[in-house]
């Protein structure tokens, strides 16, 4: 069961164990004065190995992008234009052509 922090009106807090299915307290339960649930972030682990292997980037990524930095932009703006247009032209020649129509008399 989590372990809820609340605050009074005069800043004090205290803590209540409660149940997720538990409402919220309204008031305080030794004095009755009106009080709010004070929300926390809560601690994030990151654990496993995609998420260092997505984040961080790959050899082969950092190589290129060395080289790139060497041989200028403009080398790897025209590598990256090459790569587009072959994908534009396989796409195009994946795609169905209609059917040509006979011309009418």
């Amino acid at each position: 069961m989590p372990i809820y922090e609340y605050r009074r009106p005069d800043g004090t807090t205290f803590e209540v164990l409660q149940k997720f299915s538990d409402d919220a307290l309204t008031h305080d339960p030794d004095s009755g004065v009106p009080v709010q649930r004070v929300l926390h972030a809560p601690a994030i682990h990151f654990k496993g190995s995609g998420f260092y292997a997505n984040d961080v980037g790959t050899a082969k990524g950092n190589r290129e992008l060395e080289r790139a930095a060497e041989a200028g932009a403009d080398a790897h703006d025209d590598k990256m234009r090459a790569q587009r247009r072959e994908r534009e032209k396989a796409k195009a020649e994946a795609k169905p052509k209609p059917p040509k129509r006979p011309s009418a008399p």
